[in-house]
């Protein structure tokens, strides 16, 4: 096989993570077509997926798919061999603690890791410099047994156990960002929905969750009209009844305690991803709680990949959290 160059490999992790070929990803990446397919993959279980996955990541080449090395790793926030965080600690201090960003991978809800480059890289060089603490996040997929219900839970009690112990690492337990991508936009969505799911895990409030092109905001619309290079990996998740679709719809589980709530959503995908982000936000404003829709035209994998490259997209997600509290507005004026 030919030798890739070091630049290429997370292009090809991500076609393996997705089980399409790596040409097919490498398109996607470049923002040719939504890109969805290859994020959540086509024929084939989970388990085949991971199985995937877990060749090249174990290969030689795999090294080349993570991100910078963190400075807390592997930090278990349960007794679960995927129940881990690591901590990536701000290179520039105030006076004060450091806010924290939270970040939930995707994958599917099948395959993912906290610390491959899409997750970790441009995220860390942009907000660490600034005097962010960041924190990226596992949890046990639906090869380990889970669901997309118990895989809520598992942030849920990530970010408890990030709020407990913030202070030791120079965080600031009363100022944490919750961002996901994809599968992880739909967790840290129905976290940040469900009074009961954080009361449970006694999650204190959030200043704001940033969901990073959710399809799942409303899950039943999803289940019903899905598109079919997803529909496998979406019955993983949700299972086939009605009443389960609801209990992990973030637009359905959604209260007035919701923290404020923007949606990214790519303007390419065929399922209309923006207008479930659409649907919540006019019900979150509905409830009294701020809450706003970002359209980008690029594909599902960048959306992830190009947070905190320097330009409008990064400029705009920075808009809503500095919004969010007067230090955070500090910490990024422009």
């Amino acid at each position: 096989m030919p030798t890739l160059p070091k630049s290429l490999m997370p292009l090809v992790v991500a076609a393996v993570l997705a089980g399409a070929a790596a040409p097919r990803a490498a398109l996607a990446q470049r923002g040719e077509g939504s890109g969805l397919a290859e994020e959540f993959g086509g024929a084939g279980s989970c388990i085949e997926r991971a199985k995937s996955v877990e060749r090249v990541l174990s290969s030689p080449r795999g090294a080349f798919a993570f991100g910078p090395a963190a400075d807390r790793k592997d930090i278990a926030y349960g007794s679960q061999r995927l129940q881990r965080l690591d901590v990536f600690l701000p290179k520039r201090h105030g006076s004060g603690l450091a806010p924290v960003i939270v970040m939930v991978h995707g994958g599917g809800w099948c395959v993912g890791d906290k610390a491959l480059a899409p997750v970790t890289k441009n995220k860390t060089e942009h907000w660490l410099p600034l005097g962010f603490l960041f924190v990226s996040v596992d949890y046990p997929m639906v090869p380990d047994g889970s669901d997309a219900l118990k895989q809520a839970a598992d942030v849920a009690r990530a970010v408890a156990y990030v709020q407990k112990h913030a202070a030791e690492w120079g965080g600031d337990e009363k100022r944490v960002v919750l961002i996901g991508h994809s599968a992880g936009a739909h967790l840290v969505s129905l976290v940040n929905a469900d009074a009961r799911l954080r009361q449970q895990f006694d999650v204190k409030p959030l200043l704001g969750v940033v969901s990073l092109d959710s399809g799942t905001t409303n899950v039943p619309v999803q289940m019903r009209k899905p598109m079919p290079a997803v529909h496998a990996r979406y019955v993983e998740a949700f299972g086939t009844s009605e009443a389960g679709w609801i209990k992990a719809s973030p637009f359905h589980q959604l209260d007035a305690s919701a923290a404020p709530w923007l949606g990214v959503c790519s303007s390419r995908r065929a399922d209309d991803s923006c207008g479930q982000a659409r649907e919540y936000a006019d019900k979150s404003r509905s409830l009294g709680v701020k809450a706003s829709v970002l359209p980008i035209d690029k594909a599902h994998g960048p959306i992830n990949k190009d947070l905190g490259l320097p330009g409008p997209y990064t400029n705009e997600v920075d808009d809503f959290i500095a919004s969010l509290d007067p230090q955070l507005r500090t910490l990024l004026a422009r």
